[in-house]
């Protein structure tokens, strides 16, 4: 027997235990952190102990026949009582601590009755595989197998009842979690139970012992692999979901600053682009250089065309929120494209750096920047217009001339110079040509 199952469970429980250490070292004090990594690490030692090439090396080692096998009921029965032990934590109330104590003190008795039944009793002959069913008649050592057997079916039994009836109060990923870690108990009880059965056999003169030996190692795997992932569901789901939200969000914001890479490139306003950084880092850096470039261009906004474009808007949508971005989204393409006409654009004051007297009366937007759910929505009114899908109450907002020829200043424009050259706004909210600047 290589033992493949066994190992194969352990690495998968002390991953999960490695994975929380960290944790735990930050928050040593927390009982509910330590009782998780306690039924990981202690689940593991469960497998480890277990795989036959494991038994022998513990055997030859010791020179004591069957060695590992008390070694290996007494984990099995340390890790019954810490799955307890984090049952009672994470539902919490005001007796945690004494039912904490109560099985603790319930499966130091079963760890003291193991190791009292295998120094009775005599098992002579190595066993690495089907000790339970070949020593399931002998004094001392089957009350021995039969003492950790029934713990852990108690331990087990109860974790699978508390964790699918609590599945039922809770929602999200909690609840996903006890779903797993019920499930995975109830995979673990199948241990208990075929290794039961088996035993009970032989004690009928029937040799059973493949439920033992074949049954029993499949049911402790699946129920390792589920009660790990049950367990750390919970924990890592929520960060999880943090970090499609915020990659969503980087994503969405793509178009914004798309449309002010210009500035952002000029001006030398961007960032160094983070590498290999998480998809929080990775916005942070999106919406900072949306806001360095926003900064610049604070001065150039038109409170006039923000206005127009936001009744407008509202009144063929009546949404505000979306009012508020499409006006925001015109209001930011325009101070763009007044920025990139050379001889146009007047020098932006600094991030922070006081006004001229009077910028209000001269139509300039006195607003503050608009921040991160607002900017989503900017971002997703410049992708739907740049896509020829925007509000068709923004003519000429995102491009090309407003109704009537008028520009986003509400003067009307001139006729093109040479056939081609769009009209743009001048300083202060006239109009002028591309062939007059």
């Amino acid at each position: 027997m290589t033992g493949l199952i066994n190992y194969v469970s352990c690495g998968a429980l002390w991953l999960g235990l490695a994975v929380k250490t960290p944790d735990l070292v930050r928050h040593r004090r927390d009982p509910y952190l330590r009782a998780i990594c306690v039924v990981l690490g202690l689940a593991g030692v469960c497998f480890l102990l277990g795989a036959a090439p494991t038994v022998g090396a513990v055997n030859r080692l010791s020179g004591v026949p069957n060695l590992a096998a008390p070694l290996t009921y007494a984990s099995i029965t340390a890790y019954s009582a810490a799955s307890q032990v984090l049952i009672v934590h994470w539902r919490g109330g005001e007796r945690v601590r004494r039912v904490v104590r109560c099985w603790v003190v319930a499966y130091a008795f079963v760890l003291v009755g193991i190791a009292v039944m295998f120094a009775l009793g005599r098992a002579p002959v190595e066993r690495r595989t089907d000790l339970d069913t070949y020593y399931a008649t002998t004094p001392f050592i089957s009350e021995m197998i039969v003492l950790y057997l029934v713990g852990h079916l108690t331990a087990v039994s109860v974790t699978t009842v508390s964790s699918l009836r609590w599945a039922r109060e809770v929602a999200g990923w909690l609840r996903a979690g006890l779903v797993l870690l019920g499930i995975g108990s109830l995979c673990n009880a199948g241990y208990s139970v075929s290794k039961l059965v088996a035993v009970v056999a032989r004690w009928c003169g029937r040799d059973w012992s493949a439920l033992s030996t074949s049954v029993s190692p499949a049911a402790a795997g699946a129920g390792a692999l589920l009660t790990a992932v049950g367990i750390l569901v919970p924990l890592a789901g929520p960060r999880l979901t943090e970090c499609r939200r915020a990659w969503r969000t980087y994503a969405r914001l793509e178009p914004l600053e798309r449309e002010l890479d210009g500035v952002l490139t000029r001006r030398a306003l961007r960032l160094p682009r983070p590498r290999w950084a998480s998809p929080a880092t990775r916005l942070m850096w999106r919406r900072t250089s949306i806001h360095n470039a926003l900064g610049y261009l604070d001065a150039s906004f038109d409170h006039a065309l923000y206005e127009r474009v936001h009744a407008t808007a509202l009144d063929a949508t009546g949404d505000k929120e979306r009012a508020e971005a499409t006006a925001w989204a015109a209001v930011i393409r325009a101070a763009v494209r007044e920025q990139t006409v050379p001889g146009l654009a007047e020098p932006a004051p600094a991030v922070g750096a006081a006004r001229p007297a009077g910028a209000a009366a001269c139509g300039r937007l006195e607003a503050r920047v608009p921040g991160p759910a607002v900017l989503v929505r900017i971002a997703d009114a410049l992708a739907a217009g740049a896509a020829g899908g925007g509000p068709s109450v923004l003519p000429g907002a995102f491009g090309g001339m407003s109704p009537a020829g008028a520009l986003p200043g509400g003067a009307p424009a001139s006729e093109p110079v040479g056939g081609g050259a769009a009209p743009s706004r001048a300083v202060g909210g006239g109009t002028s040509s591309s062939g007059a600047v």
